[in-house]
Parts: structure tokens; C-alpha cells; sequence
């Protein structure tokens, strides 16, 4: 294999890789935040009783809940930063760093 299509070929695979690394990383933080969000929401309309039932320390179960709401958007956030810098990034530069690829000639009539 002529060396230009090796380059193309690698580069299209460190792409797809990369592309599949970013769905990876949005679909866990997302489902991190959002799922307990709907945890959450689930809760409140299917066990009203356990929401409304008094926690340690005096609050609700439900305003507890509530409240835990922003440390696992926080964990969600820290998660996003954390599998960017551990998978995406290091692909973004490998992808950079490569050479743009010259699509192999044409033959000439």
C-alpha cells in the first residue's frame, strides 16, 4: 500500500475513534446528571409519601434530594472534564499532529 493511502487510512481511523470517544464521554455525563434528575422527578410523582418523609436532621427526603441535585451535576461536570483529558484529548492530538492526507491520484487518461 502506497504510503499516501496509508496516511489517509489512519488518519480516518483516528477519527472515527475520536468521534467515538466524544459520544462515549457526552453519554456518560449525561446519563450521570440527567438520570439521577429523572430518579429524582420519578420519585416525586411515584412515592410522594417517601419524599415527604422526614430525613435526619429534620428536612424532607425530597428537599434532601433536591439539594444533593448540584453535587451530581458538579460530579457529572468533573466526570466530563475528567474523560476528556483521559480519552478525547489525547486523540484531538494525535488527529492534529498527523499530517493532512493527500487523497490518492487519479489515473490520468
Amino acid at each position: 500500500m502506497p504510503e499516501r493511502a496509508q496516511q489517509w487510512t489512519g488518519r480516518h481511523r483516528d477519527l472515527r475513534r475520536l468521534r467515538r470517544a466524544c459520544r462515549w464521554q457526552r453519554r456518560v455525563a449525561t446519563f450521570a446528571a440527567l438520570g439521577y434528575f429523572a430518579v429524582f422527578l420519578t420519585l416525586t410523582v411515584e412515592a410522594p409519601s417517601v419524599m415527604t418523609r422526614l430525613a435526619p436532621g429534620g428536612l424532607p427526603t425530597g428537599l434532601c434530594l433536591a439539594l444533593v441535585q448540584l453535587p451530581v451535576t458538579w460530579l457529572a461536570v468533573l466526570l466530563y472534564e475528567y474523560t476528556a483529558r483521559r480519552y478525547v484529548d489525547p486523540l484531538a492530538r494525535r488527529v492534529h499532529r498527523r499530517p493532512d492526507p493527500v487523497p490518492p491520484e487519479e489515473p490520468r487518461p
